[in-house]
């Protein structure tokens, strides 16, 4: 018999997704509790006392009592993937974004819980880390961050105002109080000591999301040019099946433009360099799917690397 997996709010949007990637496999069974026990504490707690790991798709709160509910199993505990944001900046928790950078992957493997990350700081941390540990950024550089996403990364209420009460608006942005619940995590694991202007935005879509951060090149201490960027960038991510570096070839065939939908059901992260020299100007961007890569893919893609796959 494989390894036994509890999602702990499988019938939520991310818990949803989850299953469905579970399903196909083989060596993973799932464990499912009966829906009028989801909320009794003594049903969850016995049912992770048997299995080898659970995935938390549960409000920040609820998540904090579950881990706790774990850690009165003593030896016991199964390992924990949490998706919600309660313990991602948190001391004992490993982040969940293998491509992070060297060493990331295997302290996935070893770790008994995992925080996986938010669909944002995903984005932005793809962008930005690779660049600081290269020193083309400095640690202290004003960075901005602007994203939009589609409706379904805002959870039932929102998926509910789009696609039943017909009450939301064709786009808007959020977030502008400056204090978005991503910022810690894309501040810490960015690798920036200067707190980043971080301002979300919603679409009418489903699922779908694009991350960009701009820059003015003559800024930046060591003057990169696009090519500089994206030679750091590939370098980061050379062997990654699931991140790529999109080469400056296909980028110019693009126009100018680019479709937030395009890796929709999807794991998969892409990273543009848009960039004009002359004008000492470039904008980074990550796509990727906000269910994907950006919530359940990765949790599929840190189950694997906990549980030996």
């Amino acid at each position: 018999m494989g390894a036994r997996v509890f999602i702990d709010g499988e019938a939520g949007t991310t818990g949803l997704e989850i299953r469905e990637r579970l399903a196909s496999e083989p060596s993973i069974q799932v464990a499912s509790i009966a829906p009028e026990a989801r909320k009794d504490p003594e049903a969850r707690k016995a049912l992770m006392a048997d299995v080898d790991l659970v995935v938390l798709c549960l409000p920040d709160a609820a998540a904090i009592e579950a881990v706790a509910l774990a850690d009165a199993l003593g030896e016991k505990a199964p390992k924990i993937v949490d998706a919600s944001t309660a313990h991602r900046v948190a001391e004992g928790w490993v982040y969940g974004f293998p491509e992070l950078g060297r060493g990331q992957a295997d302290a996935i493997r070893t770790a008994r819980r995992v925080a996986n990350p938010g669909c944002y700081p995903t984005g932005g941390i793809a962008l930005i880390r690779p660049l600081v540990d290269a020193g083309m950024i400095p640690h202290d550089f004003p960075i901005t961050v602007n994203a939009v996403s589609g409706y379904s990364g805002g959870g039932k209420s929102m998926i509910e105002s789009y696609e039943v009460a017909g009450t939301a608006p064709a786009f808007e942005l959020y977030g502008l109080g400056f204090e978005h619940k991503h910022v810690p995590e894309l501040q810490r694991y960015s690798g920036l000591s200067r707190r980043p202007i971080f301002i979300p935005s919603v679409g009418n879509f489903r699922q779908g999301m694009l991350v960009s951060v701009p820059l003015h090149l003559d800024a930046l201490p060591s003057k990169p040019t696009a090519g500089d960027l994206e030679a750091t960038l590939a370098a980061h991510y050379q062997g990654s099946h699931l991140v790529r570096v999109v080469p400056h070839a296909e980028t110019a065939k693009l126009n100018g433009r680019l479709d937030a939908l395009m890796l929709n059901g999807s794991d998969k992260l892409e990273i543009y360099v848009f960039a004009n020299d002359k004008l000492g100007q470039a904008v980074l961007v990550a796509r990727l799917d906000n269910l994907g890569k950006g919530a359940a893919g990765a949790a599929v893609q840190n189950i694997r690397l906990m549980l030996g796959l």
